[in-house]
């Protein structure tokens, strides 16, 4: 019998996972394929949900149970068959690593390089032996200084920092560090107990009874008589009078670091540390080693110098040593080897780092914490590790590369997708970016539209044939000719007030002054690292926040650990001189998330929520049974599924496989028990309305004028495909921003507001910017001030005024190359954005080449 040609296409058939309807299609190998259409229309379920999760799941099969274990699994996709799939690697969009002890070094290997250069080839002072690798990482026992633990700080608790008013009395609550609820109160009772006066100012209490509260060590249990004054209960136990309860002393500093050690609630570790003061570690002097790691040199620079070096300085340091050597040129053995192992270690940092250069990272350090990276910045560096890693036949799926990157950089990472096919592998991308579109050689376009709209293959073909294809929205804006994509004209806006920021000092902005119009929509632009967000989400957040005393929420780390060790960011330097009256509130529209856990989503976000349970609280079978709005809360016990906790799922823990979530048997997954689900508004329960659409519950609740008009906002900044009960861990950073801005804009305007956007852009199709453009107009429109970090020619050709920084990145940027309006921008020669800028407002539309 003879045997079957191989195809060398991947086939799929009955691909039905999240919204995809049962689609078959057949993409070639050893491409570049792009997966496009509208936002939410179902690309990433069929990039990452099907192909990267069979090959993921195909590659598991292959391994020992065990060893399964160490993997993050995806779910077996809903698809009948897909064959000729190679293995897979997946580089997605996903925030810096969980740990902050996780870094540049880390994540490209550069720091295992740097490590084994300076033990076999660092000068190492006169007598002193060998060091291992290992002993030059402040992450293991050999290398960590042993008096910071590898911080590079100590954290003391004084008392300065648990008794922050010393004219307060213990009663007032003097000692900060303290519980504030009851546990505080018993704290109080218990002194007043021994004798000590809680009703005087702290400073007047003798020294040796203030450090015996704050620094001891013993846990003595004395009678409470809650409330009483010292000689109200000195009088109780002289009577002998039955007191309410034994309480057990804790000193302020012990119950700060067994709290700050042993609570699971983040937040009470976040308060813990707010007690502790840290400070540079004397012995290492900040640079997280032992000293004997420090006394070995290379160039002169012990590794922490060296790891604080941008890349790009790194290259040219170890450019010269990655030359071949000679054994001509070196007779001695021994000094021979030593420059063999440079050489060999130096020309492979040197070709890694000449990647990472060519995806514009040169501004980047080694010991830069991954937390702190931008999602598209982690996702290039991962990218530059795979280009040297010479893998042969394996797909690339890679979400948005483009995002976070300027026009000018695009074309490095599409020479970069170039070289990963040449080396024979596919390459498939998700991607919005008309100049990464266009650069394709294959496209798979999904729509029409989005959510259940969404999910089948409007296009499958050569990339060139797409202008063919009238279904596609994505051929309106590579071939404008095809389909009108004109910008459209707004009227101009002049702004009479301008918030002036001057002698600003930040990362890489070194006294930078600028002016910001009020009232008026501003993009800051310029190439990636030059220091645009330093400006804007960072020193005008700051300066702003402070100058209004309005506290933004910070996002908190994920472990107790990470919140030691993180870097606290040191405030920007400089100041607001004019133009705060026109600003009476700040809001940040970031890319972080709504939420953290199953129970956060978009209904109780947006406060869509509490109007649907008062509607189901206002039944007549409500009534009835006396219910009330927050009975249909899964959030509380009253309604909630008593098995799952109102989750939905219970995990299901195997024994030699990571654990599942399954949804949970007692309530199918709706979260609430069998009584609640029998009140119904419309006949449908509470659990069928969190599973409606944005835009079928605009049909669904179309009386009720308070929750249309919020849906209305959702709808109208492109979200209409997302369900009500969709859960928070579910969405993209750029899902997550534009339910912000949503429910910033369902808000009275009453003007004077200033809006920050972090590159609002991420993760939308072109046709999809348009309606976000019409959304922030309407902020302007009534009297309030946006301003954004922005790539996106049609955004920046869209606003009033643009600030251009650069002219380079890291200390090449951080400098304002030109201000002004689009038109005055375009025609800068200093502007490496004004040639992009200027292509597109020349022919007033999409997807038109720029002339360099």
């Amino acid at each position: 019998m003879p045997m079957q040609k191989k195809s060398s296409n991947i086939i799929i058939k009955g691909a039905r996972e999240h919204n995809l309807k049962n689609i078959d299609l057949e993409i070639p190998r050893d491409k570049l394929v792009v997966f496009t259409g509208v936002s939410g229309s179902g690309k990433s379920s069929l990039a990452f949900g099907t192909l990267y999760a069979e090959a993921q799941r195909r590659y598991l099969e292959s391994v020992s149970l065990y060893a399964r274990r160490l993997f993050n699994q995806m779910s077996i996709p809903e698809v009948d068959s897909i064959s000729g799939l190679p293995p897979a690697v997946a580089l997605q969009q996903r925030r810096g690593g969980a740990s902050a002890r996780s870094s540049v070094g880390s994540v490209t290997t550069l720091s295992n390089l740097l490590r084994m250069l300076y033990s076999r080839a660092g000068d190492y002072p006169k007598g002193q032996g060998i060091i291992y690798a290992e002993g030059f990482s402040p992450n293991t026992p050999e290398g960590a200084c042993e008096n910071c633990h590898g911080l590079g700080k100590i954290y003391e608790v004084t008392e300065k920092s648990m008794v922050p008013d010393d004219s307060k009395t213990i009663r007032e609550r003097a000692i900060a560090s303290w519980p504030t609820a009851w546990q505080g109160q018993n704290q109080r009772d218990i002194l007043t107990t021994m004798g000590i006066d809680v009703d005087i100012p702290w400073k007047e209490l003798p020294k040796k009874e203030r450090d015996w509260i704050l620094y001891t060590e013993e846990s003595p249990s004395v009678p409470v008589y809650p409330g009483y004054t010292k000689e109200e209960v000195q009088r109780a136990i002289k009577a002998k009078k039955q007191f309410d309860y034994m309480g057990t002393f804790i000193g302020a500093k012990r119950y700060v670091l067994q709290t700050f050690a042993t609570s699971q609630s983040q937040l009470m570790k976040k308060r813990a540390l707010s007690f502790m003061t840290g400070s540079e570690c004397p012995v290492c002097g900040g640079k997280r080693l032992k000293k004997q790691a420090l006394s070995v040199k290379f160039e002169g620079m012990d590794i922490a110098e060296i790891n604080r070096k941008p890349l790009k300085e790194l290259q040219q340091l170890f450019g010269p040593y990655a030359r071949p050597v000679s054994k001509k040129d070196n007779p001695n053995t021994d000094h021979l080897e030593k420059k063999l192992v440079t050489q060999r270690i130096a020309a492979d940092l040197d070709a890694r780092i000449e990647v990472m250069l060519e995806l514009g990272l040169g501004y980047l350090t080694l010991e830069r914490s991954t937390p702190t990276l931008s999602p598209g910045e982690l996702q290039r560096l991962r990218l530059a590790t795979q280009v040297h890693s010479n893998l042969f036949g394996v797909v690339y799926v890679l979400d948005e590369p483009s995002a976070g990157l300027h026009p000018a950089d695009t074309k490095a990472l599409l020479n970069i997708l170039d070289r990963l096919k040449q080396d024979g592998n596919s390459i498939f991308v998700v991607e919005h970016e008309i100049e990464v579109i266009r650069h394709a050689d294959w496209i798979v376009d999904i729509g029409l539209g989005a959510g259940e709209n969404g999910g089948k293959v409007i296009y499958n073909g050569p990339a060139a044939k797409i202008r063919d294809c009238r279904e596609s929205v994505t051929a309106g804006y590579l071939y404008p000719e095809t389909q009108s994509a004109k910008a459209k004209d707004k009227p101009e806006r002049k702004p009479e007030q301008w918030l002036e920021l001057e002698g600003v000092h930040k990362n890489n902005l070194k006294d930078l002054s600028v002016a910001i119009p009020i009232g008026a929509m501003t993009s800051v632009t310029g190439i990636s690292g030059s220091g645009k967000s330093s400006l804007v989400s960072q020193v005008l957040v700051e300066l702003v926040s402070a100058a209004l005393g309005q506290k933004l929420e910070v996002t908190a780390p994920e472990s107790g650990t990470d919140l030691l060790e993180q870097q606290a960011p040191a405030n920007a330097r400089g100041q607001l001189i004019g133009g705060l009256k026109g600003i009476k509130r700040l809001v940040l529209v970031d890319q972080k998330p709504i939420g953290r856990t199953l129970r956060s989503n978009l209904a109780t976000y947006t406060d869509l929520f509490d109007p649907v349970r008062k509607l189901f609280a206002g039944t007549p079978a409500a009534k009835k049974k006396r219910y009330d709005a927050g009975r249909f809360s899964f959030n509380v016990a009253k309604g909630r599924c008593a098995n799952c906790q109102g989750e939905g799922q219970v995990m299901v823990e195997l024994l030699f496989l990571p654990s599942v979530y399954t949804p949970c048997p007692v309530c199918s997954g709706t979260r609430y028990n069998a009584d609640t689900l029998q009140v119904t508004y419309k006949d449908k329960n509470i659990a069928d309305v969190l599973g409606l659409t944005v835009d079928e519950a605009c049909d669904f609740f179309d009386k009720e004028l308070t929750i249309s008009r919020a849906l209305e906002t959702v709808k109208e900044v492109g979200l209409g495909y997302l369900r009500l009960g969709q859960s928070a861990t579910e969405l993209s950073g750029g899902e997550a921003q534009r339910i912000k801005l949503a429910t910033e804009l369902q808000r009275t305007q009453n003007g004077s507001t200033l809006y920050i956007l972090d590159e609002p852009t991420t993760g939308l199709h072109p046709s999809d910017v348009e309606r976000l453009m019409a959304q922030l107009n309407r902020l302007v429109d009534a009297g309030n001030t946006v301003v954004m970090v922005e790539h996106d020619m049609h955004v920046v050709a869209g606003s009033d005024f643009i600030i251009d920084i650069g002219p380079g990145a890291g200390s090449a940027g951080g400098k304002v190359v030109a201000r002004g309006t689009p038109a005055e921008i375009s025609n800068n020669k200093n502007s490496r954005t004004a040639p992009y800028l200027k292509a597109y407002l020349s022919s007033k539309r999409w997807g038109t080449d720029p002339i360099i």
